[in-house]
């Protein structure tokens, strides 16, 4: 009888911690509406974020502000020992120890060459086709490649999930489709 008691107490209390909301993940500072409020917005707020000159620090708490609590970046690429293409996630915290030092020592501007859109209900799936510079001023980019952004709207503002790029490379040219 003793054991059948204990055994109903141990399951209310289980089912009470089970019914209480789970504790909200720490938030950054609040986004500016503008950077959040509709996708254009987003796209350019994560653009700009990123980029910027040689030394130039960074503002991660307005990049933090974009991403939701369980967002990921993935660079892609070719291993040059095994010719095999990977992935790598990162979370916004892990992309941002990966690129400071970087950032710290090459300029790093990043823009939107053209952009293809698919939505559907609250989800979003954006190709943004991007060239990087070193300097603002350059004209002619070092890298072109795809990001490709997964966002969700959450009814109130949208968040970038994941967003997941390869590099243009010499054997793997962008197709014109993405270029427009």
């Amino acid at each position: 009888m003793k054991d059948l008691i204990l055994i109903a107490a141990l399951s209310l209390c289980s089912l009470s911690v089970m019914a209480q909301d789970p504790t909200p993940a720490p938030t950054p500072k609040e986004a500016d509406p503008a950077d959040v409020s509709t996708l254009d917005g987003i796209m350019k707020a994560v653009y700009d974020v990123i980029s910027g000159d040689a030394g130039v620090k960074r503002n991660w708490v307005r990049f933090r502000t974009l991403f939701h609590k369980d967002a990921r970046l993935i660079p892609t690429g070719k291993n040059q020992q095994t010719g095999v293409y990977g992935g790598n996630a990162l979370s916004p915290e892990d992309y941002i120890k990966r690129v400071e030092p970087v950032f710290a020592a090459q300029g790093f501007h990043e823009r939107e060459l053209a952009r293809h859109v698919d939505q559907y209900g609250n989800i979003a799936q954006v190709f943004s086709t991007y060239h990087a510079f070193r300097k603002k001023d350059d004209k002619e980019a070092f890298l072109r490649g795809i990001n490709s952004f997964q966002l969700l709207n959450d009814g109130k503002r949208w968040w970038i999930v994941t967003i997941y790029w390869q590099a243009e490379t010499p054997d793997n040219p962008i197709p014109k489709q993405f270029l427009k």
